[in-house]
């Protein structure tokens, strides 16, 4: 039986979030004290003990989910069979799979967080949830809305059938929510989110990222990892890169990356990280398979 592993992205973040196995496991807690001396903020009290309005800063909130996410995964002592992470998460996989070192996969995910959080103040954008309607009716609700406005709105996140998040500039949202619920949708409500992700609104990020993706040492990984940007398998170190970086302007293709993994033999997904988030993608996105989580 092929086990898949699963790391959550932003929004999985709570206070308090990996303090029970930092005071428990000697393994995390040499993850979070190194975490703390490789980026020169107390990410550590950020996560235990808030406040929640820091924890929720893009900046702070990407380290902290990935930080979690990999202290957890290496005191499972495990070697997947498949690893994928959603957006943000895709840092977490990568070194899962030991394709990238902890310490250069942490200093990349506080830099884009920093990047991503700066787009959303030079670019001002947001980001909605359409859930009830099909993948084709999302993308033609947003063409409309993009047509109608003159501003872009593209599907961000391919969550799970009948739950896509939309991403652009706030008037593009607001409209394709608009339509989407004159067209039936059984919910489409903006998100609190700090910029309008996965959508050419997150240029700046990319152009501020490129230079140390370029940089960032990429060993051929243990096993498959599955990009949102393709939704496919890859062990190419090259692809790997250019998919992380393509990843920030284009759409989270979760759905399609799940049931690839399924297609490629995975019985048993697992998630690894804050909460759980994926293992109920999961479930509305395969049968007949098992469905875990370590928090």
């Amino acid at each position: 039986m092929k086990t898949a592993y699963l790391f959550p992205g932003q929004g999985a973040q709570f206070i308090e979030m990996g303090k029970a196995i930092y005071e428990t496991n000697p393994e995390a807690m040499k993850y979070f004290d190194q975490a703390n001396e490789i980026l020169e903020i107390d990410l550590k009290t950020i996560m235990f003990e808030g406040p929640e309005e820091k924890l929720k800063q893009t900046e702070f909130t990407q380290p902290a989910i990935f930080l979690h996410s990999v202290a957890l995964f290496k005191t499972l002592g495990v070697t997947p069979d498949m690893v994928a992470g959603h957006s943000l998460g895709e840092f977490s996989a990568l070194v899962a799979c030991e394709a990238v070192s902890f310490e250069e996969a942490l200093k990349i995910v506080r830099r884009r967080g920093q990047l991503m959080q700066e787009a959303g103040n030079t670019n001002p954008g947001t980001m909605a949830a359409v859930i009830g309607m099909d993948d084709d009716d999302v993308e033609n609700i947003c063409e409309r809305a993009t047509e109608e406005t003159d501003k872009e709105v593209i599907p961000a996140n391919y969550n799970s059938p009948g739950q896509i998040v939309i991403s652009g500039y706030v008037e593009a949202v607001e409209k394709a929510i608009e339509i989407a619920k004159e067209e039936g949708a059984r919910l489409a409500k903006k998100l609190s989110v700090s910029g309008a992700f996965h959508s050419s609104l997150m240029k700046p990020a990319y152009d501020g990222l490129k230079s140390q993706l370029e940089e960032l040492n990429i060993k051929e990984p243990n096993c498959p990892i599955y990009s949102n940007y393709t939704a496919e398998a890859t062990t190419d170190i090259e692809e790997i890169r250019s998919n992380l970086l393509n990843q920030l302007l284009n759409p989270v293709k979760w759905t399609q990356t799940l049931i690839n993994m399924k297609k490629d033999g995975a019985e048993s997904f697992v998630e690894v990280g804050p909460g759980k988030v994926l293992q109920g993608l999961v479930k509305r996105t395969l049968n007949d398979v098992k469905i875990s989580g370590y928090q």
